[in-house]
Order: C-alpha cells, then sequence, then structure tokens
C-alpha cells in the first residue's frame, strides 16, 4: 500500500509540474489567422529571447494585424510582418513592403543551432545580420543554407496546411506577390 501511495504521489507531482509546464508555454504561442483559418506558432524564448519579446509586443499591440505576405516563393517560404509598409489596410505601400519595420529597434542576432526546416519560422533581415526588426518567414521546405545565418523564433504547430495555400509571388520578380494574401489577425495565445 505504501508503495502505491509513494507512485500515485510521484504521478500527481509530474503532472502538476508537467501542466505547470503547459500554461507556461501558452504565453510564447502567437495564433495567426489566415484567409482559410488559424496558424499557431510556438515561439522559441530560450534560443531567441529579445526576437520572441519582440512578435510577442508586436502581436499584442495589433501591428501585425492585416500585414501583407509580400515575399512568397513555392518551396522556400512566405515572408511577411513589414508593418511599416505592408498593412493592407492602412498605409500599404506595395512597391516598398518588406523593406520596413516597426518602431521598435533593430535587434542583434541571436543564432542558434536550430536547422530552418518545413514549419520553421525565422526572422527576415537586411545584409547586416543584427538587423531583424518586425518581418519574418514561414518555410515551406527545409532551407540548410539558412542554418546559422538567420535566427529561429519558432515552429507552425498548427495549421502548416493553410501556410501552404498562401498566394505565391512571381518567381522573376524575386517572390514579390501582386494582391497579397495577409494575416488577418495576429494574437499571443491560442
Amino acid at each position: 500500500m505504501k508503495i502505491l501511495q509513494l507512485a500515485f504521489a510521484g504521478a500527481l507531482a509530474l503532472a502538476t509540474i508537467t501542466g505547470g509546464a503547459q500554461a507556461q508555454s501558452s504565453d510564447n504561442i502567437v495564433t495567426i489567422e489566415l484567409k482559410d483559418g488559424p496558424v499557431v506558432i510556438e515561439l522559441r524564448p530560450d534560443i531567441a529571447p529579445k526576437h520572441v519579446q519582440q512578435i510577442k509586443d508586436l502581436a499584442a499591440a495589433g501591428e501585425y494585424d492585416n500585414v501583407a505576405f509580400h515575399r512568397v516563393i513555392k518551396g522556400f517560404m512566405a515572408q511577411t510582418g513589414d508593418v511599416q509598409y505592408g498593412d493592407m489596410k492602412d498605409g500599404f505601400q506595395p512597391q516598398l513592403a518588406g523593406t520596413g519595420g516597426s518602431s521598435k529597434p533593430d535587434l542583434p542576432a541571436e543564432f542558434s543551432d536550430v536547422p530552418f526546416e518545413r514549419g520553421t519560422v525565422g526572422m527576415a533581415r537586411s545584409q547586416d545580420p543584427n538587423s531583424a526588426n518586425s518581418q519574418f518567414f514561414i518555410m515551406f521546405a527545409a532551407g540548410d543554407f539558412l542554418n546559422g545565418q538567420y535566427t529561429v523564433v519558432g515552429k507552425v504547430v498548427e495549421g502548416m496546411e493553410k501556410v501552404d495555400k498562401i498566394k505565391l509571388g512571381d518567381d522573376a520578380n524575386n517572390g514579390a506577390v501582386t494582391d497579397p494574401d495577409r494575416m488577418i489577425s495576429v494574437k499571443v495565445g491560442k
């Protein structure tokens, strides 16, 4: 009987610890509403704390709502997050989308050994590794050539089939999208 009580106490303690971890991790979930439904991204503050915080702050402020997927390349990735020029309801400038950021400062690179695989979310930047700000991309397929060169911030954990339906861009124009799809809304949590 004593062994059964100890086993039950151990199982209860493990369930409590696991439940606490799940509750805490919901703070590191972002849900993007697309035309075809929600996409859930699990953010990785353990490998990119500054980038994750910036994404969460921008999402909580509604900055990502209605922002275009301005560059989408078949078999590679879908890029979005230009809150300066990409807001399709407030000041959309298609010729500049992809060149802007946010009112927040650029971030120093937080490279990790996490590989770029299908569903990986990475931060877009200019040639300067320390220039990521608000733009990010979602991988359609593995991109090993990005490993260690761009900051990984998370991974799609639900709804990747909806990401696959984002309108593709023009291959001849580096994936630029005419009349692009948008992130209808982005919120922290599920």
